[in-house]
């Protein structure tokens, strides 16, 4: 679309709509003197979670990362240097999540620690002594804290979690199962589950103090699987899975 500058002057909002639509050509004295085009948000520095191949072209600081997820409505990962766009859960991902959570939340209801679902920002850190030294910042789909206290005056928590669940999705098989499993096991959490919905079928990771993997275990759907860390936490995957 052309127009002129009077006109873009004067109507300033409306070509700045149209400009979401198309390319606006403004010209002054019948010459193309500049164009309003769409601003797209550049993404060559994240990792879409639809991507086969998780690759960027370089490691993303912590303050990279707050900008982004300040100026979007878009939920990101900060993993190794690289932020992961989290694609919007399909229907029985979240069915499974609720079931899971419900169990959780019946099972530590008047205890100590607490369960919690996504999204909620959990930093980790691996091996480095503080968070600014390497830092991790990843939304697992169900969370158990033990250690309250670590949520700031900001109302953040900056604790380490004693138990996560992941429950896969097809864009994100990579990255729980390998990725997220290091850095849950180097950042010092006890417990991993990871669920696949397609097989119905949950492996569980159990970390060491010394964070090495302890134990690893694979339930199917006639199987229930059992906490290593909350002694009668346990569900039947049949349970797990039956409304899917």
């Amino acid at each position: 679309m052309r127009v002129n500058a009077t006109d873009l002057q004067n109507a300033f909002g409306k070509y700045l709509s149209l400009a979401e639509k198309e390319d606006i050509i403004i010209t002054k004295n019948g010459k193309s003197v500049a164009k309003l085009t769409r601003y797209k948000e550049p993404d060559y520095y994240f990792v879409h979670e639809e991507s086969l191949k998780y690759k960027t072209t370089r490691k993303i600081s912590y303050e990279e990362y707050m900008a982004l997820v300040d100026s979007s409505d878009q939920r990101y990962e900060l993993i190794d240097g690289e932020i992961y766009l989290l694609a919007s859960p399909g229907f029985n991902h979240q069915v499974v999540v609720n079931e899971i959570a419900w169990h959780f939340n019946n099972y530590f209801k008047g205890k100590p620690c607490r369960s919690l679902t996504a999204p909620l920002d959990i930093r980790l850190f691996g091996y480095a002594t503080k968070f600014e030294e390497d830092p991790n910042v990843v939304q697992p789909d169900v969370i158990v804290i033990c250690d309250e206290d670590k949520v700031n005056e900001d109302n953040k928590y900056e604790g380490i979690p004693a138990l996560l669940v992941e429950v896969l999705s097809p864009s994100t098989k990579g990255k729980d199962m390998i990725t997220k499993l290091n850095l849950y096991m180097k950042s010092g959490v006890l417990e991993y589950w990871v669920v696949d919905i397609d097989s119905k079928a949950i492996t569980q990771y159990t970390f060491s103090k010394e964070r090495e993997l302890e134990s690893m275990a694979s339930f199917g759907e006639g199987d229930t699987i059992k906490s290593t860390v909350f002694e009668g936490l346990e569900m039947p995957l049949k349970d797990i899975f039956s409304e899917i």
